[in-house]
């Protein structure tokens, strides 16, 4: 008896972990387009990020990590660099990004894009210590965007001839001969709306 209790303690010494260990915090405000990191180590970090822009939207809710790489290349977007990727969802990820002069703004994919070192710091953070993300709000703009060609409706990009939805209004901030008129988009509504 007494060598199965001395088993036991030596294994509590020496590798079983009984305590939780402290993990990062990650909150993503879409409507801010901010990031707030406390480390469970006590850090606390504040950052701007690039969200899903009209048309793509990041997704909303929480998450754990499910893979990371130091050095990512997007196979969806011309091998687009993600440099310090953490991937949260399918191919959703928080990463660094070279464009940092559009950092506060909305104008991802759908990804959540960081300065190359704040993306670093996070990545070592969260290694380190596993991490919980959570993503809130709704992006400025709102998420759905669509844009319409005679006879056809789809969804695209910002630039190309847009109706925007809002709290489910629909409206034309400006004209152009390619966008349809709202009756078209009340008779024939936005596929996966």
């Amino acid at each position: 008896m007494r060598f199965v209790l001395a088993l036991l303690a030596a294994a509590a010494l020496f590798g079983c972990r009984t305590q939780a260990q402290a993990v990062a915090r990650i909150h993503v405000d879409l409507a801010s387009q901010t990031m707030q990191v406390t480390s469970g180590e006590g850090e606390d970090y504040d950052w701007p990020v690039s969200t899903g822009r009209p048309g793509y939207r990041t997704p909303t809710g929480a998450y754990r990590p499910q893979r990371m790489y130091p050095t990512w290349y997007s196979r969806k977007y011309d091998n687009a660099p993600m440099p310090h990727a953490i991937f949260f969802s399918g191919g959703y990820a928080i990463h660094g990004t070279y464009e940092t002069r559009w950092l506060g703004r909305p104008v991802s994919h759908g990804c959540v894009r960081l300065s190359p070192a704040h993306a670093a710091t996070l990545y070592d953070m969260v290694k380190r210590e596993g991490a919980s993300i959570l993503i809130t709000g709704r992006a400025p703009g709102g998420e759905a965007v669509a844009s319409a060609r005679p006879g056809r409706l789809r969804a695209s990009r910002l630039w190309r001839g847009t109706l925007y939805r809002d709290d489910g209004a629909l409206y034309a901030p400006r004209f152009s001969p390619y966008e349809a008129p709202l009756r078209t988009w009340s008779v024939y509504p936005l596929d996966g709306q």
